[in-house]
């Protein structure tokens, strides 16, 4: 299987399967001399496990990470990191009702139609569980980017049609209820809904927002690794990830140019700014200087205890009725991984811009 490397220069490689003995990644191209221990990695990773709330799946894991090479005496030696999670807590016999169905709204069906095979327990590869691999990852890119003042932070938007008010944001609320809204209101309001869906055994989707303070203006390349075509592709390797947008998005269609372009000014000591950020710190593919701020859509959790219709392997038609422990919304564990993600594209773009001009490749070497 192919496909399950990403970046350039900061690379990672995930492995691993939901219900096999474990999942992992490798990360290579992290510079020598960052501090790096696994509580580091923990903390985000205590962001993502199931078990949370009653809105997250019963799914009983610690999630405990172990960093298996790269670091020595507490920081990064510039060789490959390997990262591990055991899973301790896999009830496979759970998914051996369907072995031989496709559940609607998973990879079931194009699994078997691309290899012939498929592991039916939880989804393999394509399970939400491969996300631990990358939140892993994306802790080490989140200490680098911090170790330059560069700060990326996810959280949650809406939860079906409950938005978060504009006048009520509060960042720092986000902290404060279960689906990491940063409005108490808001929160309240996505909760009520949640817990009518769950009565009807369905669930829900959402959007999470990020931003990134920092990025210095330049990160991005020109041509095919715009930062934000990077983000894009990034966000939608999330397997529920169904939409993207970046500063208006969709809605700078509606716009004329006069309200869509952002005013160039200076401050006090000369630096360019901007009046607004309607461009959401991208222009021409490249970081502007201005917050990076972007949105991920994602779709409803598909494992959902309503009666569906679909088919068998051999071709018959049926109905199922999915068991076992699932999230009815995936969200508010997915804002860490959104966080991830953007800070492992920032990393690496951020590492692929430091050859770009000359000048600063010679002040690097001490040359003039």
């Amino acid at each position: 299987m192919s496909g399950s490397v990403s970046g350039t220069i900061f690379k990672i490689m995930t492995w691993g399967e939901s219900h096999g003995k474990g999942v992992g990644v490798v990360v290579d191209g992290c510079p020598a001399g960052l501090p790096l221990c696994e509580e580091d990695i923990q903390a985000y990773l205590n962001r993502r496990k199931p078990g949370q709330s009653r809105f997250t799946t019963a799914r009983s894991e610690g999630d405990q990470v172990e960093i298996l090479s790269g670091v020595f005496e507490g920081r990064t030696t510039g060789t490959p990191i390997a990262l591990e999670v055991r899973n301790t807590d896999q009830r496979s016999h759970d998914y051996s009702n369907i072995m031989d169905l496709y559940r609607p709204g998973h990879a079931d069906y194009t699994f078997d139609e691309k290899y012939g095979f498929r592991d039916y327990r939880g989804g393999g590869r394509s399970s939400g569980r491969e996300t631990i691999a990358r939140v892993a990852a994306g802790a080490i890119a989140l200490k680098l980017l911090e170790s330059l003042g560069i700060q990326v932070r996810a959280y949650t938007k809406s939860i079906g049609p409950v938005a978060v008010a504009s006048e009520r944001f509060d960042i720092e609320k986000m902290w404060e209820n279960r689906l990491y809204m940063p409005d108490e209101k808001a929160a309240a309001e996505a909760e009520q809904y949640l817990e009518g869906l769950m009565e009807q055994k369905d669930s829900c989707g959402g959007v999470v927002e990020c931003v990134i303070t920092g990025l210095p203006a330049g990160v991005g390349e020109p041509v095919f690794d715009k930062l934000d075509a990077r983000l894009a592709k990034d966000m939608l390797s999330i397997g529920a990830v169904k939409g993207f947008e970046i500063g208006e998005g969709f809605g700078a269609a509606l716009l004329s140019g006069s309200e869509n372009n952002d005013a160039f000014a200076l401050t006090e000591d000369g630096h360019v700014t901007k009046k607004t950020n309607h461009s959401g710190g991208v222009l021409g593919g490249m970081s502007d200087g201005s917050p990076v701020v972007f949105r991920a859509a994602f779709k409803p959790t598909p494992s959902i205890a309503r009666e569906q219709e679909t088919v068998t392997r051999d071709g018959k038609e049926t109905r199922i009725q999915i068991k076992g422990r699932h999230d009815p919304i995936i969200v508010p564990r997915a804002v860490v991984v959104v966080e991830a993600m953007a800070a492992l594209t920032a990393a690496d773009l951020l590492l692929m811009s430091m050859s770009a001009r000359l000048d600063r490749v010679r002040e690097f070497f001490g040359r003039k």
